[in-house]
């Protein structure tokens, strides 16, 4: 008879004794659990004690968490989180430097458990050592060269100590003193600093930005970007993307007039060449977190057009129509301007007229109009000009070129230009908050100091070339539009290195290549609609969906590293899920950093078993996003989270580092479920897959019409005098 569920077997170790194998009934008072235990050892005063897991997490077993124990885990038994907060705080502050280290040392490692946390807290730990920070410094100053590695490691379990209980959310970051900020600022301001101490310095000004406005401004106070550059130039990419989370925080909570300001900064710095030469081009594999932070960037550089694109422009600002009169002057320069004699203003407006209708205006006789509609505004034209002034020869080429064609077939380079910006700005989702989880940057926008002007002046010259070959007319300009845009978006999945490697693929991507793509994929999807070839579908399906789930299931086996994220900070947050090869067990525990490779099972603390789980939910119904927090808000989160709900109410929750895995986690999981996999990557998998199957089946019949009916039945013969009987 198997034991009640409320029961687990477990082992429990004291220090120099032999480890004893216990019933732990989880109906029980962990404190009487507790009691039970000291009393087999013979220990005095169970309310000193605690129960903590004996893998390298360390953390305590408390009320809250104890469901997590499952059968065969190892625990440990310990002085409880009140006394070992209580006695770290005592040996903190011991005037033997070795005392000290190695107390600093077990604090930092103890803290990243909330239970033990909040009792250091509670003691007041965190102003400790803000003050052990701000004063220990010049107290060790004179003891630096002599104990210069003692001194750096000391410091660095400090900063380790101080972010890890700052992590949990408990103390308000809005506490701190400018003489703790100024001396974080110096760590990072100062040359040759030890490694670690930057990394943690870097991490605790990313947060104090990011989590209070008051602290913002006395970081940026502190804090330039001419200060944070030396750390992009060095070789320790794990403190170049440091620096770009705080360059990135300082960037994303100034508020909205200094932005631009900034923007300039970083410009007159040569942030952006800097990052070219020795991050993106630097002779190593850009890690996710890198990666993360080029894209906040990316987004947040591209974010400053936002202004101009929602601006609709004031037909009489004067300033403004100067902008549409320079468009003009440059096409039309070599024309004659009509003589100031009388009557000569009725031949300029007429001329004015003829020409903003050749430059492709909506309104010829007053193209600001065109310009009202947000987005994209102003911004477009911006652009226009932008283009008219850096690439003339190319602006005066389509304006001239498409004057001269018939009216039905000239390409409006006006209203292309406006749209063209409206559609550039929808492929960059400008304007909208970068995603917690999205890598997705372009190298080729960090070669240039305008790059979204040169993106724009490309795809214009690539719109009138697509005009071209398709020899559209105006009723065709939505199509050409749809065209245009399925050119770029394919160039942009490619990740080109520069602008001009873009602007190759773009070549390779003509009007007639585009044909052929949608033709095959049209041709495909019609020859695998025909009567036959849907029964022979309806046949092998089943085989293909279980080749599907075995390599869904197959991927769990392997394993994914997932981010552990929150509003405060995104970086060395990492936990590893796997399912057990005999698919029965969901293994996951917590990394230190990101792995290279799988994790092995045995170094996974915590279980799952798969029997255990009684529902996959997704989305807005996860736990994790109907909690309080910034993350709930992101429309990209909300569509990468899961979580797993097994026992009562308790669940493991996932966010999947992207779309991809997300559809294999679900899939997998649902499949240990009994239940269909429903994610767009199960469907795109079996029409790829199906389609292969059902191509290599019909290879025989190349070439040979397959009937949409099956042959006719021919009727009976007359007689049946040519059957042969056997008897």
């Amino acid at each position: 008879m198997p034991p009640p569920a409320d029961i687990v077997k477990v082992a429990i170790e004291w220090p120099g004794a032999y480890p004893k194998l216990m019933e732990i009934d989880q109906k029980k008072p962990l404190s009487a659990i507790i009691k039970e235990v000291c009393d087999g050892w013979s220990l005095a005063n169970h309310e000193y004690f605690a129960l903590q897991h004996a893998d390298s997490s360390n953390f305590y077993i408390t009320e809250k968490n104890r469901n997590e124990i499952k059968n065969g885990t190892i625990l440990r038994l310990t002085t409880s989180p009140a006394q070992n907060a209580q006695q770290l705080h005592e040996r903190i502050q011991s005037s033997s430097m070795d005392a000290k280290l190695e107390a600093l040392k077990d604090l930092a490692s103890l803290s990243r458990d909330v239970t033990f946390a909040q009792e250091f807290i509670n003691l007041d730990g965190v102003s400790l050592l803000t003050q052990m920070v701000e004063s220990g410094t010049e107290r060790y100053q004179k003891l630096q060269k002599i104990m210069k590695p003692c001194f750096g490691d000391m410091l660095s379990f400090t900063l380790t100590a101080f972010v890890e209980l700052m992590d949990h959310g408990i103390v308000s970051w809005d506490t701190f003193s400018v003489a703790f900020i100024k001396k974080i600022a110096s760590f990072v301001n100062k040359s040759g600093m030890d490694i670690s101490i930057l990394q943690r310095s870097l991490a605790i000004l990313e947060s104090m930005v990011l989590n209070s406005h008051d602290l913002y401004q006395k970081v940026a106070q502190e804090i330039t970007i001419g200060q944070l550059i030396p750390h992009l130039q060095g070789t320790d990419q794990e403190i170049q993307t440091y620096t770009i989370a705080v360059i990135n925080a300082l960037f994303l909570k100034a508020p909205d007039e200094r932005r631009q300001e900034m923007a300039n900064i970083l410009a007159q710095k040569q942030l952006r060449s800097i990052i070219l030469t020795h991050v993106i081009r630097a002779q190593r594999a850009i890690n996710n977190e890198m990666a993360h932070q080029l894209y906040v960037l990316q987004v947040l550089t591209f974010n400053l057009l936002e202004d101009r694109m929602m601006t609709k422009m004031d037909p009489q600002d004067q300033a403004q129509r100067d902008i549409i009169f320079e468009l003009r002057r440059i096409a039309f320069d070599a024309e004659s301007e009509p003589s100031n004699s009388s009557g000569s203003m009725e031949k300029r407006k007429s001329m004015y007229t003829r020409d903003y209708k050749k430059l492709g205006f909506i309104n010829h006789v007053n193209p600001a109009m065109d310009f009202t509609q947000t987005p994209p505004g102003m911004l477009a034209l911006d652009n226009m000009l932008y283009f008219a002034k850096h690439h003339q020869d190319a602006y005066i080429r389509i304006v001239l070129e498409n004057s001269s064609r018939e009216d039905k077939h000239e390409c409006p380079f006006g209203r292309s230009s406006i749209e063209l910006t409206k559609m550039l700005c929808e492929i960059l989702k400008v304007g909208e908050l970068p995603s917690e989880t999205c890598n997705d940057f372009h190298p080729m926008f960090f070669t240039h100091d305008r790059s979204f002007e040169e993106f724009f002046c490309i795809c214009i010259q690539l719109l009138n070339k697509t005009w071209k070959e398709m020899r559209a007319t105006s009723e065709d300009f939505n199509k050409v539009m749809q065209v245009v845009k399925e050119q770029v978006m394919r160039a942009l999945i490619t990740k080109p290195s520069s602008l001009d490697q873009f602007k190759c693929k773009l070549q390779n991507l003509s009007y007639t290549e585009i044909l052929k793509i949608r033709q095959s994929e049209r041709m495909n999807q019609e020859d695998f609609q025909s009567r036959p070839i849907l029964e022979l579908k309806e046949k092998i399906q089943p085989e293909i969906l279980e080749l599907i789930k075995q390599q869904r299931l197959n991927r769990l086996v392997e394993g994914t590293c997932f981010r552990k994220l929150n509003c405060r900070r995104r970086q060395d947050k990492f936990w590893y899920c796997r399912l057990s090869p005999n698919h029965k067990v969901l293994h996951y525990g917590d990394l230190e950093e990101s792995p290279q490779g799988e994790v092995p099972h045995d170094s996974l603390q915590d279980k799952l078993p798969v029997a255990d789980i009684k529902a996959v939910v997704t989305g807005k119904d996860c736990p994790h996003m109907k909690e309080k927090g910034a993350l709930k808000q992101n429309k990209e989160v909300l569509e990468l989270a899961f979580s797993i709900l097994y026992d009562s109410n308790c669940q493991l929750n996932f966010i999947a580092p992207d779309k991809h895995e997300y559809c294999i986690w679900t899939d997998g999981l649902n499949a240990l479920l009994g239940k269909d996999m429903m994610s767009e990557l199960t469907r795109n998998d079996l029409d790829t897959l199906l389609s292969m199957e059902i191509k290599l089946r019909l290879l025989d019949l190349e070439n040979i019409q397959i009937p949409d009916a099956p042959p006719p039945i021919p009727k009976e013969p007359s007689n049946y005098d040519f059957v042969y009987d056997c008897n």
